[in-house]
This record gives structure tokens, sequence and C-alpha cells, in this order.
């Protein structure tokens, strides 16, 4: 049994306002075997592709490689656009040393809920992945039932975005509530190449245009959230 452990730390500012929520990065960044375009960070995997959407949103030009350049890049950009990275799967225990989200057994939860309280000013999550077993906001939705709160949705268009409402604690005997918005994204992953072409926007799209494709299309979807 490989205990995949998460290799980085939530990344959030004082400023933050919005937050990437994922699962966690393939075994490969916990274990120090990155491929050559891989970047140390967060979302580094070449073949993730979410750096390559925000690349081609901002024309930033990025470096795919292992060095501390491209992931100060990376984090220069989040810091700029107040956005941070905390991933919902603090460790979990696979039989088979891969990345699918089904594969994990025995999974540790951050506390995500916790670090919305220490970071008041987070107003929106960023599901990397819908409700499918064991993506992000699956794991959310199971989180949050600790806490006795429950998404509410507001637009079931893809991506589907809901909000929850947050009991924060302003003095001894006074609450405040805050409302958080969740978006679900497409997943980044090639797998949900499939789901993408299933769907009525992207058939339309790619009548008008035969070169649209799925990367193009996430790059049109992020783009708001970005």
């Amino acid at each position: 049994m490989f205990k995949h452990q998460h290799p980085y730390q939530p990344f959030i500012q004082k400023d933050t306002t919005k937050l990437i929520v994922g699962t966690l990065p393939p075994p490969r960044f916990s274990t120090g075997e990155l491929l050559e375009k891989d970047v140390d960070f967060c979302y580094g995997s070449y073949y993730n592709s979410l750096w390559l959407f925000i690349d081609k949103i901002h024309n930033l030009g990025l470096r795919y490689d292992n060095s501390q350049e491209a992931i100060n890049e990376r984090k220069q950009f989040l810091i700029e656009y107040k956005i941070g990275v905390c991933d919902i799967v603090e460790s979990t225990e696979r039989q088979k040393i891969d990345a699918s989200d089904l594969g994990m057994q025995n999974i540790v939860l951050r506390d995500v809920i916790g670090y919305l309280k220490q970071y008041p000013s987070i107003k929106t999550l960023l599901f990397t992945g819908g409700n499918s077993k064991n993506g992000p906001e699956y794991f959310f939705r199971k989180h949050i039932k600790n806490y006795n709160i429950k998404l509410e949705l507001v637009s079931n268009e893809i991506p589907r975005i809901h909000q929850f409402v947050l009991p924060v604690r302003s003095s001894a005997v006074e609450t405040s509530n805050r409302t958080i918005k969740t978006v679900s994204l497409t997943s980044g992953s090639g797998a949900a190449n499939i789901s993408i072409s299933k769907i009525p926007l992207y058939k339309q799209l790619k009548a008008k245009n035969p070169n649209f494709n799925t990367f193009d299309f996430r790059v049109m979807q992020y783009s708001e959230y970005f």
C-alpha cells in the first residue's frame, strides 16, 4: 500500500479572494520523481493543464520545468490576482501508484472550512472538477456535513455554481454570516475530454468552428474566473 501524502501546504495570502480546491497532485510529486516539464508547485503537472489554461488566458509565457524560476512565476501570478490554492485531500493510500481519484483509500481531508474562517477575504471556491466520486466537490460536500453546512444551487449550467452560508463568530455572543460561492470547473485532466465532448455548448461551438477543441473550451470557461 502506497501512502500518498500531499507535498504542498495551502498557498493563501491575507488578501486572497478566490481559492482553488482540487484533490492532490500525482504521486510523483510526493516521491520527487518529476518529469522534465513538471513544476514543483501546486498544479505543476504539465499534463494537468491548469497552468496552460492560465498561461493562455493571460499570455504569461510561463516556464515549464523543474526550476525555482518556474515556481516563482506561478506564485507571483497567484499573489497578484489574489488567488490561493488549498487542495482538500491531505493524504490517502493507494493499492496502485497512479493519480486516479477512484483509487484513493483511507482518505484524510483538510479542514477547508477552517481555512475559510482563518482568511475572511475568500469569497469564492474554484473546484477543479465536479461532483463525481472522489472529486473535489464530492469531498467538500462530505467535509461540510461536519459543520452542518449545505450547498445551495445557484446555476445548473456548466460550470455549476453553488453557494453556502458560513457562520462567523464576531464576538462572544454575536455571529455574522458570510456567503461563499463555489464554482465546479471542468477538470483539467485529459480524462475529462470525453465528458466535454458531450456538452451541448461544446457541440455547438465545434459545429461552428471545426478547429475548436477541448483545450479551447476550458480556456473559455476558466477565463471568467482566472
